[in-house]
């Protein structure tokens, strides 16, 4: 089966919300079968991994690859970086190059597949078509009976689709498309004399699923959570739901801290950068902080805006005189793990994060964080941090008692 960055083009938003779900459990396991079916849809694994760490890493491979469309190419090269960095032996496949190929492609396309096409399960559901089309994929070795399915026109609440609805084993490229007619069907495709045997739910003994099906296939991914995966979608754009985010960026901070070095190397070097970096993440008890005012950012990530450390954003902060040293942009990441202060900006409604500075007690950071800034044309929202500067710590608290600013979290004493 080939690399599935290259089948299914640019991931949209109802497949990262689709695989974000999952991340909700991060699920120790032997082999493949520990977790079951539709169970899936709500849980994280990599056959054989465990631990936390191991398994957070390893999500956050497959998320860039799911979320970004990166290759699997790349994917291997994170795959050996975690394995290295976490000690993990006595996988299925360590030891030769043909099995580290094989073991990462399993992962790298069975996770892109079944994300996409729960996505594209929501997706359909969303849209309330009548009517469901299946097609044959792509697939390098055809099996005959979905070869059989192919153009299958049936109704969307027909029994079919929850055991039959693809993926519909290993490597299966098969699809469905909705239409709201027959003739509509019949446009995509679909083929009114194709029709289902007799037997189409007759179980294998060999696999317990229907024929046609492979074990553990049997089931339609993403229908146990379709509604969420569009709620999700809706709100978000996809993007990680607070707790969960915050949570895998806590898991893989030594990663992103080597990246954000990497991005602020490349700002100081291009003076501009189209996308921005990945400082850190909301943490809980700011998310819980801002719940109580009835206020729930659109995720949990937080970005830099480009431009900010060089270019034309840069410059008006450094001819004032109060722009941040390059020790103190790299040391950003551990200082925002521990702000003196987050405040509330009552005019804008924009974030303040309060941190230390190198110049001593009576000067601080102070990063304005807005958590509704545009991310992309697709009205993804983040959180993003417009503007950064020195500022006094006296000028701070005087906007603080004057009611300017309220207090989330911290002090400025």
């Amino acid at each position: 089966m080939s690399d599935l960055s290259g089948t299914f083009g640019k991931p949209f938003k109802y497949q990262v919300a689709a695989f974000r779900l999952r991340l909700a459990e991060l699920r120790d396991t032997a082999t493949w079968k520990d977790v079951w079916q539709s169970a899936h849809d709500r849980a994280f694994m990599v056959a054989g991994a465990t631990g936390a760490d191991l398994l957070g890493d390893l999500a956050a491979a497959v998320d860039k690859a799911v979320s970004q469309g990166t290759t699997l190419e790349e994917f291997r090269r994170d795959f050996r970086r975690i394995v290295a960095e976490r000690g993990w032996h006595g996988w299925t496949g360590e030891g030769s190059a043909k099995g580290e190929a094989w073991r990462t492609r399993v992962i790298y396309n069975t996770n892109l597949s079944v994300s996409y096409h729960a996505g594209r399960h929501a997706q359909l559901v969303e849209a309330g078509y009548p009517l469901w089309v299946y097609f044959h994929g792509n697939a390098r070795e055809p099996r005959l009976q979905h070869l059989g399915w192919d153009g299958l026109i049936l109704p969307v609440d027909h029994p079919f689709w929850a055991t039959h609805y693809p993926p519909n084993g290993w490597g299966c490229t098969c699809y469905v498309s909705g239409a709201r007619t027959m003739a509509g069907a019949i446009r995509l495709g679909g083929k009114p004399g194709v029709t289902l045997p007799d037997d189409w739910a007759t179980l294998d003994p060999r696999t317990g699923a229907p024929k046609g099906v492979g074990k553990g296939w049997a089931y339609a991914p993403g229908r146990s959570v379709a509604q969420d995966v569009a709620d999700i979608a809706a709100r978000t754009a996809a993007r990680v739901a607070p707790a969960i985010g915050t949570d895998l960026i806590a898991r893989n901070q030594a990663a992103i801290d080597t990246a954000w070095t990497q991005w602020i190397d490349r700002q100081v070097q291009e003076g501009t950068q189209s996308e921005p970096g990945l400082l850190g993440a909301l943490s809980h008890d700011v998310v819980a902080a801002l719940a109580a005012r009835g206020i729930e950012p659109a995720s949990s990530e937080i970005m830099v805006r480009p431009g900010l450390v060089a270019g034309v954003k840069a410059a008006g902060p450094a001819r004032a005189g109060d722009a941040l040293s390059g020790a103190e942009w790299r040391a950003l990441p551990l200082r925002l793990r521990t702000p003196d202060a987050v405040l509330r900006d009552e005019r804008t409604g924009r974030l303040i994060y309060v941190l230390p500075s190198d110049g001593g007690p009576e000067e601080k950071l102070a990063l304005t964080l807005d958590t509704r800034t545009r991310a992309d044309s697709q009205a993804t929202f983040a959180n993003m941090v417009v503007a950064a500067a020195r500022q006094p710590r006296p000028g701070l608290l005087s906007r603080l008692v004057g009611g300017l600013v309220s207090l989330i979290l911290g002090s400025l004493d």
